[in-house]
């Protein structure tokens, strides 16, 4: 049986890599965390997730969470947060955003917000503030590999591997 997380991560990863049309590759960061990831060797990836089906999507920092992104950011310079909204989208933040909705340094436990209308952009609330401009769903090609095409809105297999 697929795990929950392994069905959110899956579809976060096949996103960037369509998203890349290039070779990719992906290891875990560590043993001990299942959300972090190393893409191409240098970029850092957390990814959580939320299974509620509508906005807005609420995602919880522990401080072993933040302690490991930091730890990251550290060793590899580039790091992005990934939330996965359910079967809506996935955003992108960048550690700059990400630390300036939530206490990176703090002690306690802390949350993420995102909400959005249909069709509109997604707003970013968190624990120690809230972005002051709203961030485009699936930005895996402009964000963290630097490219300008968009992931189309529907990507069909190419094989069938049934």
């Amino acid at each position: 049986m697929i795990s929950e997380f392994e069905f959110f991560h899956g579809a976060v990863i096949a996103r960037m890599l369509h998203a890349t049309q290039q070779t990719m590759t992906v290891a875990p960061n560590s043993e001990f965390d299942n959300a972090s990831y190393v893409i191409n060797s240098d970029i850092g990836v957390y990814i959580k997730y939320s299974s509620k089906r509508m906005s807005p999507w609420r995602f919880s920092f522990q401080k072993r969470h933040y302690e490991m992104i930091s730890e990251m950011q550290h060793k590899l310079g580039e790091m992005f947060i990934i939330l996965v909204c359910n079967d809506d989208r996935a955003v992108v933040l960048g550690m700059e955003e990400f630390q300036q909705v939530v206490k990176i340094d703090g002690e306690a436990a802390q949350w993420i917000s995102a909400a959005r209308s249909r069709r509109q952009m997604y707003l970013i609330k968190g624990s120690d503030g809230e972005l002051e401009f709203k961030i485009e769903k699936d930005e895996f090609a402009e964000k963290i590999f630097g490219l300008t095409a968009p992931i189309p809105e529907s990507v069909e297999p190419r094989a069938s591997l049934c």
